[in-house]
């Protein structure tokens, strides 16, 4: 077998941004064991460490380089990337190791290896992007916030940090920075990372085609929305929407009946869904009679890092969630709104307000946005959610987790900034209170049968205020859970019942604990948690043990908490997450792009798993 040669100390050609992604995705093809990648292939061993040899037929053969990792998967490629037998071609760019992919797939497959060829050309667009703009948006958020990031207090700052967060890699998937679809100059007005402020669209329709969700709240008055900060325009705009002091009334049209204030509703949309996708959406739906698209756009708005949702500029504790004609995270994960899931995020709310109710000392520590007002019009690009994030936050750092290592102005990550200001310099220390909350939290809702879906970009951490250093997480976006009605009946007797009936999507109610376990584990355990140890800790060992023995020690006395009232969901997670030889992982890629979902059989393409090491077991 002819050996590969030894790697030069030069990488391979090509552009920054595309060694790094080409990395990305190499470790993730591996990892998720495309064309038996790592299960096919035999180790090989050189001067310069280990690759792996995958046999393509004939004499044809892949070589990849590989390092030790751990997690999620035993090893992950290296330079000098992909090398092809016998005529030792070396494939440095993403564009030719998806063409030998390709040619290693069935016929079957290969529209979905193009499509993934697709997102990473948008993905090192953006990247691109980002290097050429970098300095650019860190001078414009310094001027607006000042220097030091952990000194961006109140709603409207933490739109900054989700800017820094935009331009962060995914713990998970290698094209995380793709939207499909979007030009460069379409980046630059919508997307989060260049924090861009553009005006709404709105959408008439007769009040007949739009149910609602959430208008009797409405009727109370709500302490910092309304009043002095914000009047609420009764009529036509969506039920609950307060809106800025200043801002007047939205437009009329020429086109609107006489008589359509009291008629019609108004919807927001956002402006890359005005146009072909809103016409076509409101042909499909039956609704192109009566609709109205308003001409003048009315509301200054900012994107969140969901880019889906804005926040009113004016008022940034008020977001709108408005569907997307793209997809991020691959293919097949639209950024349109199904109508269920609107439902399923106001269902989970009410249960997890329930289990703080119940589980007092969470009361005040976990904060939940208010998200049970909405409105659809039957269709995914015809829909809004109005959330209200918590009140009292002015005086507070409030940071998504997924801005936690990026960047900062000062090129330092913002987790060391927070950690200079409320740890005193020691990054450790602001972990391990984090994760003593979370744990606490995550592994207490598993004991109710309950999983979510909260990732990095759906938790904040809430610093200051009047709590000083004591950290809070504020949740938003949890439509996508798994409850095991079990459980949950065990845990909240008869409530339960009614609970569990309000979700719309069947894939959320479930009778064994399974499907609970390998969510907590992808999401809470992998990217929540175990993300930092092996992110922040890649280029120092001994940080790396640190967070990795953190995160095993608060998970475990989560766990030893949680058997206290409910030893046998304490025996589940000891044996399928602490004990267990391997641990669920993330298929995002094969799920979401690369395979159909018949080819797959994913039920669910962000629940989807393969298998990788237990990083939790303490080596021997």
């Amino acid at each position: 077998m002819p050996r590969p040669r030894t790697a030069r100390a030069a990488a391979p050609g090509g552009c920054a941004a595309e060694r790094e992604l080409l990395l990305r995705v190499l470790s993730t093809l591996l990892r998720e064991d495309v064309a038996g990648l790592r299960t096919r292939s035999t180790e090989v061993h050189t001067a310069d460490g280990p690759w792996l040899r995958l046999a393509a037929g004939g004499r044809r053969a892949l070589l990849l380089p590989v390092r030790a990792d751990g997690f999620q998967c035993a090893v992950a490629a290296r330079l000098p990337l992909l090398r092809r037998e016998p005529d030792g071609a070396a494939l440095t760019t993403v564009a030719g190791v998806l063409a030998e992919l390709s040619a290693l797939t069935g016929p079957e497959d290969r529209p979905g290896v193009e499509a993934f060829a697709e997102e990473c050309r948008a993905d090192l667009l953006a990247r691109r992007l980002h290097e050429a703009t970098g300095e650019e948006l860190h001078a414009r958020l310094t001027a607006r916030h000042g220097a030091d990031p952990a000194r961006w207090e109140g709603l409207g700052a933490s739109l900054a940090f989700d800017s820094l967060a935009a331009r962060a890699d995914h713990p998970v998937y290698p094209a995380s920075r793709a939207r499909l679809g979007l030009t460069e100059r379409r980046l630059r007005c919508w997307a989060p990372e260049f924090h861009p402020r553009f005006r709404l669209r709105w959408l008439a329709l007769p009040a007949g085609n739009v149910a609602l969700s959430g208008a009797a709240a409405d009727d109370a008055a709500e302490p910092g929305v309304r009043g002095g900060d914000a009047a609420e325009i009764r009529g036509p705009v969506l039920p609950g929407l307060p809106v800025p002091c200043g801002a007047g009334e939205p437009p009329a049209d020429a086109e609107l009946p006489a008589g359509w204030r009291q008629s019609h509703v108004l919807l927001p949309v956002h402006p890359l869904t005005a146009g072909p996708p809103l016409r076509d959406a409101l042909k499909g739906a039956g609704l192109e009679e009566g609709a109205v698209l308003l001409r003048q756009p009315w509301l200054e708005a900012v994107p969140t890092l969901s880019m889906r949702t804005v926040a009113l500029a004016a008022n940034p504790r008020v977001h709108l969630k408005l569907p997307l004609p793209t997809s991020t995270l691959g293919l097949r994960n639209r950024r349109s709104i199904r109508p269920g899931t609107l439902r399923d995020g106001a269902a989970c709310h009410r249960l997890l307000e329930r289990v703080i109710a119940r589980e007092q000392r969470f009361r005040g520590r976990v904060l939940l946005a208010d998200e049970y007002r909405y409105a659809s019009a039957g269709h995914e690009l015809l829909g809004a959610l109005l959330r209200h994030q918590p009140p009292g936050l002015e005086e507070c750092v409030v940071v998504p987790l997924a801005a936690l290592a990026a960047p900062s102005p000062d090129g330092r990550p913002v987790i060391r900034s927070l950690a200079d200001r409320f740890h005193g310099g020691d990054v450790t220390a602001l972990l391990d209170s984090v994760l003593t909350l979370l744990l606490d939290w995550q592994t207490t809702l598993f004991g109710h049968g309950i999983a979510l879906e909260s990732h990095q970009q759906n938790i904040s951490l809430v610093l200051g205020g009047s709590e000083g250093g004591a950290p809070r997480l504020l949740f938003k976006d949890n439509d996508g859970p798994r409850v095991n009605t079990v459980r949950l009946r065990h845990a909240l007797g008869e409530t339960a019942e009614a609970l569990a009936a309000d979700f719309d999507d069947p894939r959320i109610r479930v009778t064994e604990d399974a499907p609970v376990a390998d969510l907590f584990t992808t999401v809470t355990v992998h990217l929540c948690a175990g993300a930092w140890a092996f992110g922040l800790g890649r280029e120092d060992p001994a940080l790396h043990e640190a967070l990795l023995d953190l995160v095993r020690g608060r998970l475990t006395e989560a766990v030893d908490r949680l058997a206290g009232w409910n030893p046998s969901a304490a025996g589940v997670l000891r044996a399928r997450v602490l004990r267990a030889p391997e641990l669920p992982v993330k298929a995002m890629v094969t799920a979401g792009t690369l395979l159909t979902k018949a080819r797959s059989g994913a039920a669910d393409i962000n629940k989807h798993y393969t298998t990788g090491p237990n990083y939790l077991l303490r080596k021997a």
